[in-house]
């Protein structure tokens, strides 16, 4: 559980393509076997901590000949920003992948100060 001092919380979101690869007939929609995308994801304002990320996928397009593989996770989170990743297996299709993430946590305030 992520607990909240007395510090505003802010909370950030938006939508990115992590890729499109069917026109060019990329690896996502070409290859088969474990396939990765990461994108890197800048908060509009650095949090006092790393926060709370939540994705998902906001949009998909995918051939429906084989079975769906997929999943999508938020790594590497700092206060400043966190590496959105998509990953893939086996035979399944993919041609473009959009996702959307929220992140919530503590912002700095104007009276924090620090003890050197």
């Amino acid at each position: 559980m992520k607990k909240f001092q007395t510090h505003p919380i802010g909370i950030d979101q938006g939508e990115e393509v992590l890729f499109s690869e069917f026109a060019e007939g990329g690896e996502m929609w070409t290859g088969e076997g474990a396939r990765e995308r990461r994108a890197t994801i800048r908060f509009n304002e650095p949090f006092r901590s790393p926060p709370v990320v939540q994705i998902g996928v906001s949009l998909w397009d995918v051939d429906t000949s084989s079975a769906l593989r997929a999943e999508v996770q938020a790594e590497d989170i700092t206060q400043d920003g966190f590496s959105a990743v998509f990953r893939t297996w086996s035979d399944t299709r993919i041609a473009r992948i959009r996702v959307a993430w929220t992140a919530f946590g503590e912002v700095p305030h104007a009276d924090d100060w620090e003890i050197d």
